[in-house]
């Protein structure tokens, strides 16, 4: 029984873990964004 819940603990943190650093890594990433070409820009 103990090693149950020990194993099921291990799984909680390892899958926290990847939260945490996906997370951080999403806020990192450097979004960029494409000029309006003449067409758009007329439409508006």
């Amino acid at each position: 029984m103990i090693i149950i819940i020990t194993l099921s603990i291990i799984i909680v943190f390892v899958i926290l873990l990847l939260c945490v650093v996906t997370t951080s890594k999403a806020y990192d990433y450097k979004h960029t964004v494409d000029p309006l070409t003449k067409k758009q820009h007329e439409k508006k």
